[in-house]
């Protein structure tokens, strides 16, 4: 943003990476992804880089408010000087802070999921697959709660999985009935409290079930949790956890 601000230019949308994208070895990887599509296409957009932080989603759901409006408005006041009108998450939790209580401090963006992006591009033909290796894959997705319950956003993903294989599986539990992931609402930050199964165990077994070679996920904080499952259940060789931005950008050659 500011290399483009210093040339008098202003790109169309912001990518906001977040802090896994940023920071997160494995999910790193699904931010180049969705970079490498926005590029190849040429989408007008730009990234803050050094002067993006966190939206403060983590402080408000443990309970620190005044942590979060700190970096709300930080953030909002960044975006102002920027002039940032649209906003592209490959977050849920990003997305559904930036749409639904940014504007309480004054900060009103058009926030666009990246599921709901893609399935746009695809629909305007814009999109192209040229690589078939999904075609006949059996695949699953697992809903994130902040884009399904919290956003009521549940078929662009199944939209895109459905363009690119003619293998798409349900889990019993799923769209607003689908089970978390077990970390969300900051539960990511903290130990888990005692009982006799971990969410995300239990959700992996429900992704097992299924029989599919791919669980498919749109959320930083589900990819981590259904990796970990994999790993916990042996399955890590076999089963692969992919997030629909890699699967979008590889079956279009990228």
């Amino acid at each position: 943003m500011s290399e483009l601000a210093a040339k008098g230019e202003q790109p169309e949308f912001l990518y906001w990476v977040g802090c896994a994208g940023a920071f997160d070895d494995r999910y790193k990887k699904v931010a180049k992804a969705f970079a490498s599509i926005l590029s190849h296409l040429n989408i007008s957009y730009a990234v803050l880089g050094k002067e993006e932080t966190c939206t403060g989603d983590p402080a408000r759901r443990a309970g620190n408010e005044m942590l979060f409006q700190m970096q709300a408005l930080t953030n909002i006041q960044t975006f102002t000087r920027y002039g940032v009108k649209k906003i592209l998450t490959t977050c849920p939790h990003c997305y559904n802070v930036f749409k639904n209580e940014y504007p309480d401090l004054d900060g009103h963006y058009e926030v666009i999921n990246y599921t709901v992006f893609l399935r746009k591009l695809i629909d305007e033909g814009k999109i192209v697959f040229s690589d078939t290796q999904y075609q006949k894959a059996l695949i699953t997705y697992h809903d994130p709660c902040y884009l399904g319950r919290a956003n009521g956003e549940y078929e662009s993903a199944r939209q895109i999985i459905d363009a690119v294989s003619g293998g798409r599986v349900e889990m019993k539990r799923n769209r607003s009935f689908a089970l978390c992931c077990g970390a969300g609402g900051a539960q990511m930050f903290k130990e888990a409290e005692k009982g006799d199964k971990e969410i995300f165990i239990e959700r992996t077994e429900e992704a097992l079930e299924t029989g599919a070679g791919i669980i498919a996920t749109s959320c930083p904080f589900c990819m981590v949790m259904m990796t970990d499952g994999l790993k916990y259940k042996n399955k890590e060789e076999e089963i692969f956890n992919m997030d629909i931005a890699e699967i979008v950008a590889r079956a279009m050659g990228l």
